[in-house]
């Protein structure tokens, strides 16, 4: 249980350093242009930052090796939660004005110009791309061998959740599209892209709750808490996960589509006057 209590340090101060350089950023943004980012933003940047820790810094963290509820909660936290709230707060533009400009000119401007990292930038930033990665990351961390890894090792269970983290960034990118970004692809498809990447987890979630049989050995013999058997525990986990992947899918899905909507009204409006 050593390497559970140990992870909170370095993944504190990480956050913390990110925090700091996007407040300085926000800060020099609002003196030079003060309608420029608004302070909506700031509040989803921070909030989503403290639902990191909360996932993977708090006494949560170390729930995870006896309950796979709490390790469920956390990957929702993760993916579904917290990376739109930092994705909300205009990270990318924010982060550069909080970093040391003389860094920025003379590195992080002629990497992005380079012509290796726009060809692999357009592969990566696909929505098909970035929605494969996602269900991958899923999908791949709850097959039994590596899921067992992960629960043995402080090095690859950090890996895991970077990778959740990493993966619902991507993931909700095309559909928040953080400012200033500008998306290429057609708004239309958003509900679509959502509605196909509720598939595999629903399988997934369905598979846990129904299969009725332990899947991780690991909770079998881990130290049970809150009177749960390990199989009520794993039911618990996929319900969870269905219920809350079909809700956070769903309603920024009917959102998209109740604007596409209004605003083809408003060009039938216009286009009858």
């Amino acid at each position: 249980m050593s390497h559970e209590l140990s992870v909170p340090i370095p993944v504190t101060f990480a956050l913390l350093v990110v925090t700091l350089v996007y407040l300085w950023g926000w800060y020099r943004m609002r003196k030079a242009l003060p309608n420029l980012i608004s302070g909506w933003r700031l509040i989803a940047f921070i909030g989503g930052v403290s639902l990191v820790w909360v996932a993977v810094g708090s006494p949560l963290a170390t729930l995870d090796h006896h309950l796979l509820t709490a390790h469920m909660a956390q990957h929702l936290l993760l993916m579904t939660v917290a990376a739109p709230l930092i994705l909300l707060g205009a990270p990318a533009i924010t982060l550069l004005h909080g970093l040391p400009q003389n860094l920025v000119r003379r590195a992080l401007r002629p990497l992005a110009r380079s012509r290796a990292v726009h060809g692999l930038g357009d592969i990566v930033t696909h929505p098909v791309f970035r929605g494969l990665v996602s269900t991958s990351v899923v999908i791949g961390w709850h097959i039994p061998a590596v899921f067992e890894q992960g629960m043995r090792s402080a090095g690859w269970h950090a890996m895991e959740h970077a990778s959740f983290l990493a993966a619902g960034l991507s993931f909700w990118w095309p559909v928040i599209q953080p400012w200033p970004s500008l998306s290429e692809w057609p708004r239309w498809r958003i509900p679509l892209y959502l509605f196909l990447a509720t598939l595999p987890c629903d399988a997934l979630s369905a598979f846990l709750t129904f299969c009725n049989r332990v899947v991780y050995p690991h909770y079998l013999s881990a130290h049970r808490i809150f009177f749960i058997s390990a199989l009520a525990d794993q039911e618990c986990a996929g319900a969870l996960m269905w219920v809350c992947v079909t809700f956070a899918y769903l309603i920024p899905a009917v959102v998209v589509t109740i604007q596409m909507l209004s605003r083809q009204r408003r060009t039938s409006q216009v286009e009858a006057i």
